[in-house]
């Protein structure tokens, strides 16, 4: 196979579209052969081992795609170099070649992650043309009024940017503390935390429950498993019928 420029390669593996591999580059989070490589550099894949956050580029032949329930403190990433456990490291070595977490879910935060050795479904669930809900459970400082919940689905304000609408909705509230469920179609950094903050209610405790149709259910924290059949079918049949 002839060299090709990675951002090019990285994006025909799925793992994102050609300007987010661009920006990857940049940001300096691609190795080839273990060298950070730059924007404009170019590897072939039948050769060289090429690497974005420490995952390899290559896709084994068997498709795997894993649940898995994250807890506080641990990366979401192949690799880290301070050192810290990351998620490959809560699955048996023998599963892990090729597997990298799809999205991110930040390190203080907890629940559904999934984890996958196939570029196309990474794209697929990362994109934003796809609009995939994850839903999450978040513990909030007091009492938030209605008014401020409804801010919140209605779109905060993020470096400029209003958030996306919103599903917000109470489930318990105790004497300086509420818990919500939120459920949102987009996924910037931090993004629940910061519109808490900036809603003067910050977060105590953030749990994903669950991506697209996939929930994490009773699975303990910690813990993975593979995806079922039927949850393998729902995911080909969501991207069928994305525009």
């Amino acid at each position: 196979m002839s060299r090709q420029r990675l951002q090019k390669l990285i994006a025909a593996a799925g793992v994102c579209s050609r300007r987010h591999a661009e920006d990857l580059l940049r940001e300096g989070r691609v190795k080839v052969n273990q060298v950070t490589a730059g924007l404009g550099d170019q590897a072939d894949p039948s050769i060289d081992r090429i690497e974005v956050d420490g995952c390899p580029l290559s896709q084994p032949s068997s498709p795997k795609l894993i649940l898995l329930n994250k807890p506080p403190g641990v990366i979401s990433s192949c690799s880290d170099p301070q050192g810290r456990k990351t998620v490959l490291d809560l699955i048996p070595e023998s599963l892990r070649r090729g597997l990298h977490p799809i999205g991110r879910l930040d390190g203080d935060s907890r629940g559904a992650l999934l984890l996958t050795n196939q570029g196309a479904i990474t794209l697929q669930l990362t994109h934003p043309r796809y609009a995939h809900r994850k839903t999450y459970k978040v513990l909030v400082r007091g009492k938030p009024m209605s008014t401020t919940l409804q801010r919140w689905r209605n779109g905060v304000s993020l470096d400029g940017i209003p958030t996306q609408p919103a599903e917000v909705s109470l489930l318990k509230q105790g004497a300086n503390q509420s818990l919500l469920q939120v459920i949102l179609t987009e996924g910037r950094n931090r993004q629940i935390r910061r519109v808490a903050d900036a809603l003067g209610h910050p977060v105590l405790d953030l749990q994903r429950t669950a991506i697209s149709s996939i929930d994490l259910g009773s699975l303990p924290e910690g813990q993975w498993r593979e995806l079922t059949g039927s949850e393998w079918t729902s995911i080909r049949l969501e991207r069928n019928e994305c525009p």
